[in-house]
């Protein structure tokens, strides 16, 4: 869920650069059927790294004069603070993955070693 999250935001900034309109909204960012396979996980995976690989060539190749460029509309702020934003975002939500991670591994380990 929070890897479909987090790419919900790198697709709104994406089809912003290459001249679609923001129709993103925050209400659909955790719209995700549930995942029922390996295969469903591993293509999203799969999907969100390629999503976020497109963005970083379209943010590199982003002229620096459109960063203070307001971004489709002045209540969203710049350019700038909208890549700022989606990298917040993602690193924020990264965390909160990582540490999700730990606490299910310590947990199964945990488990183990009573059983054992």
């Amino acid at each position: 869920m929070l890897v479909f999250h987090i790419n919900y935001y790198v697709v709104a900034i994406t089809d912003v650069l290459t001249g679609k309109p923001l129709t993103s909204q925050d209400k659909f960012s955790f719209d995700l059927k549930p995942i029922t396979s390996e295969e469903e996980w591993q293509l999203l995976i799969h999907k969100t790294l390629q999503d976020a690989e497109h963005l970083a060539v379209l943010i590199e190749n982003l002229n620096p004069s459109y960063l203070d460029l307001e971004f489709t509309d002045p209540k969203y702020g710049t350019y700038y603070r909208n890549l700022l934003g989606v990298i917040e975002h993602t690193h924020y939500h990264l965390g909160q993955i990582s540490i999700l991670k730990k606490i299910i591994t310590e947990t199964k380990i945990r488990e183990k070693d009573q059983h054992t």
